[in-house]
């Protein structure tokens, strides 16, 4: 049976991840370090995944490589006499993943884009690498298209840092259904938040 083009360029990109293309994955990190925190591209470097989550080689489109410093929040350490277990040093968890961080620092860079998608490019021990796919709402490319012009609705500005991206969709909870995930909707944080006090009623 023949295979797509596509899934050639898949199996090729994860031969790279293993011994094979040590080599050639070391190199590819060595230039990525040295460049800015935003990159704009020619075109993508993994394109199978670039066209599943939504790019296409037209006028509108953008590719820009992220990277993003990997772990959580870090706090400096407190001089003064406290037991370690109430710095709050350890075990800070980001609430946003990187994924989404990367996609918010490429908006920021890219004010009059919107961001729609991101994958997986690659990491090193301090910092991992992202592509995000921009597209131009008022390109006529776009426009004209009806697979894509949604994006230029006014209910999309800023949809990145609303959590509208597939990135931001995952954070928020809303891959999963069913008993146990209750609490994940409208979302984390807002279920995390203690009850009003003003809320009791009040006879007088």
């Amino acid at each position: 049976m023949p295979t797509s083009a596509y899934r050639r360029m898949a199996r090729s990109f994860r031969q790279t991840q293993g011994d094979d293309g040590a080599a050639l994955r070391h190199e590819r990190l060595l230039t990525w370090r040295r460049e800015h925190t935003v990159t704009r591209l020619e075109r993508p470097t993994r394109l199978d995944r670039a066209r599943a989550v939504g790019y296409r080689a037209k006028r509108g489109f953008i590719v820009v490589r992220v990277k993003v410093r990997r772990g959580g929040q870090r706090k400096r350490a407190i001089i003064a006499g406290r037991r370690p277990k109430h710095k709050g040093v350890l075990q800070m968890v980001l609430a946003k993943s990187l994924r989404r961080i990367a996609e918010e620092r490429a908006q920021k860079h890219y004010p009059n884009l919107e961001v729609l998608n991101s994958y997986w490019l690659g990491e090193d021990g301090k910092q991992k690498f992202f592509e995000v796919i921009l597209v131009d709402p008022a390109a006529p490319e776009i426009l004209a298209d009806p697979k894509i012009s949604w994006i230029a609705a006014p209910a999309q500005h800023g949809r990145v840092y609303r959590g509208l991206t597939s990135a931001g969709t995952e954070g928020r909870g809303l891959r999963w259904k069913g008993r146990g995930t209750e609490r994940f909707r409208p979302s984390r944080a807002r279920n995390r938040r203690p009850t009003r006090r003003t809320q009791t009623k009040v006879i007088p």
